[in-house]
């Protein structure tokens, strides 16, 4: 049978138009149908946009920090308008990126949403398409939770455009997005409250670091209502009433969903096709990225598999690579360096102790100090980096850090680790001194021994 295209991508975010233009160097004909916005959810209402806002909090810290140094400045006030116009004319800067590099490709653009009709044919703007494969590259949307008030709240795709900086804020939620916001409106003036169901915010990342956050959170002056949750939100004049599980009732001018997020799958029509799905909107995927459909590919947040921009786009080009070339790339998912831009950051890379002690005897090695910077400026801002080590071969298999610069420092830690790097080669590289870097390699006194058999084997 003809199709109309080699291959349809239905989503064009970073992955889906990765794998578009790659598929289309190739040779192969290539349309992509986007609903929305061009970049996807990172690009616009994401990593993007809420990295400038970091960037925005930060440049007014740094003016009360410089008083620490001589400098005889004082915090102005932040023009809210003028950042979000900045920030939006940034955007659409890369939109039009997005837009050059698919139709520099030879892809066939379509602004519209699609649908299956069947495992070759889709619904595109009310247009029949037939392709060969198809990709579902739609990543996810947040949720909001079911309780009496939440359409009065905002979540994270509204907060990027909201008109003015609100004076008092309630964000809900432990994960990145909920202590990332509450460190971007602290920042910038704002009173914060965080409420979150678990004891410390990010669940699944190392305890001692969560630990430090939360005391991070509380230095800035976020108020955390930890082990409690609400349950309805009632408007009060220009504010809002948040009652809380545990009785107490917050006042806020603004009540932030901060809750997960959940695959933008709705009205993909994916049993017409044949693709299996989760009941929280997943779709099925094996580890070549095809779903119960052979023709049918998903990538990206849409799996629900690791939920991260870099890991979509890596998704894109292997899958576009292994459908149309001879040569493939290849990435190592073990060991996904990824960062929370909270204030200060903090970055991961492969096991917290916790995973790792559950698997095998695991040597932990940790500091915590205040950075230089802080000496000076008096600002109570701690820095925790710790290694954890499997006992047995000495190999490092987790690395994290809270503090200035943890993003940028953990990149260089994911290529030592995804090349096997030990203990051993760690201590016998020379640091670059004075910096909170060099302690990756100066951290030769063992904190503790941990895991399966661990007494025994210390």
């Amino acid at each position: 049978m003809a199709y109309d295209f080699d291959l349809f991508v239905i989503g064009g975010g970073s992955g889906g138009v990765r794998c578009a233009r790659i598929a289309a160097q190739h040779g192969a004909r290539v349309a992509v149908a986007e609903s929305t916005y061009w970049g996807g959810t990172c690009v616009n209402v994401g990593c993007v946009p809420k990295k400038l806002m970091v960037m925005a909090a930060d440049y007014g810290m740094q003016v009360q920090d410089s008083r620490g140094f001589g400098w005889d400045t004082q915090r102005g006030t932040h023009d809210w308008g003028a950042f979000i116009a900045a920030k939006d004319a940034e955007i659409a800067r890369l939109n039009a990126i997005y837009v050059k590099l698919l139709t520099g490709s030879g892809c066939t653009m379509f602004d519209a949403r699609a649908s299956f009709i069947d495992a070759h044919t889709l619904d595109v703007g009310g247009k029949r398409v037939t392709a060969d494969k198809i990709v579902i590259a739609v990543g996810g949307h947040p949720l909001r939770p079911s309780m009496p008030g939440c359409e009065l709240g905002i979540t994270s795709d509204e907060a990027f455009h909201l008109k003015e900086l609100p004076r008092r804020v309630m964000l809900i939620g432990a994960g990145y997005i909920a202590v990332e916001f509450a460190g971007i409106f602290a920042g910038l003036g704002s009173e914060v409250e965080l409420v979150c169901r678990p004891p410390l915010p990010l669940r699944g990342f190392d305890h001692d670091l969560r630990e430090a956050l939360a005391e991070a959170l509380t230095a800035q002056g976020v108020k955390l209502h930890c082990g409690t949750a609400p349950s309805k939100v009632e408007r009060e004049g220009d504010g809002y009433h948040v009652h809380l599980m545990d009785g107490t009732v917050r006042h806020t001018d603004l009540v932030f969903w901060a809750a997960g997020r959940r695959p933008n799958t709705k009205g993909l029509n994916l049993e017409a096709a044949g693709v299996r799905s989760t009941d929280s909107g997943a779709v099925v995927v094996n580890a070549e990225q095809q779903t119960s459909q052979p023709n049918i590919y998903a990538i990206g947040d849409v799996s629900n598999h690791m939920n991260l921009t870099p890991v979509a786009i890596a998704e894109g080009h292997i899958l576009a690579d292994k459908l149309y070339s001879p040569t493939h790339r290849t990435w190592n998912f073990d060991t996904v360096a990824t960062a929370v831009f909270s204030h200060p950051p903090m970055a991961t890379v492969g096991l917290t102790e916790e995973d790792a002690a559950a698997r095998y005897p695991v040597d932990v090695y940790m500091t915590k100090f205040t950075p230089m910077r802080h000496t000076m400026t008096g600002r109570h801002s701690r820095t925790v980096m710790k290694l954890v080590v499997e006992q047995s071969t000495q190999r490092v298999v987790g690395a994290h850090m809270l503090g200035d610069d943890a993003a940028e420092m953990m990149q260089g830690i994911s290529i030592a680790m995804n090349a096997g790097a030990t203990k051993a080669d760690f201590d016998r590289t020379i640091g670059i001194h004075p910096t909170a870097a060099e302690e990756w390699v100066t951290m030769r006194t063992r904190t503790r021994v941990a895991g399966v058999k661990a007494k025994a084997a210390e």
